[in-house]
């Protein structure tokens, strides 16, 4: 199974191993500045995610964190999947 998820199954490894379930976890992306890449990032979590994000003194990126409570490492790798159709992100 762990083969079957690319680049994240180091990452499931980790997250198995270092976390008891449930879990909160913080995600972290650096996005080219728009109100859709916001939205986009903020659709991606629930009602009780504790967002933050702060535009870059240039006005070209926002800095975007979010803590959630998971009950399951495959609902991380799936919001990071996600992520991805987001132009120029950046995973923390």
């Amino acid at each position: 199974m762990i083969e079957d998820l690319g680049k994240y199954g180091k990452l499931f490894e980790l997250l198995v191993k270092d976390f008891t379930w449930p879990t909160d976890y913080m995600f972290k992306f650096i996005v080219p500045f728009s109100a859709d890449n916001l939205n986009k990032l903020k659709s991606y979590f629930s009602e009780d995610a504790i967002i933050k994000h702060q535009e870059s003194k240039s006005g070209k990126y926002i800095s975007f964190s979010a803590t959630q409570k998971f009950d399951d490492p495959m609902d991380i790798i799936d919001i990071y999947t996600k992520a991805e159709e987001i132009e120029k992100i950046v995973s923390l």
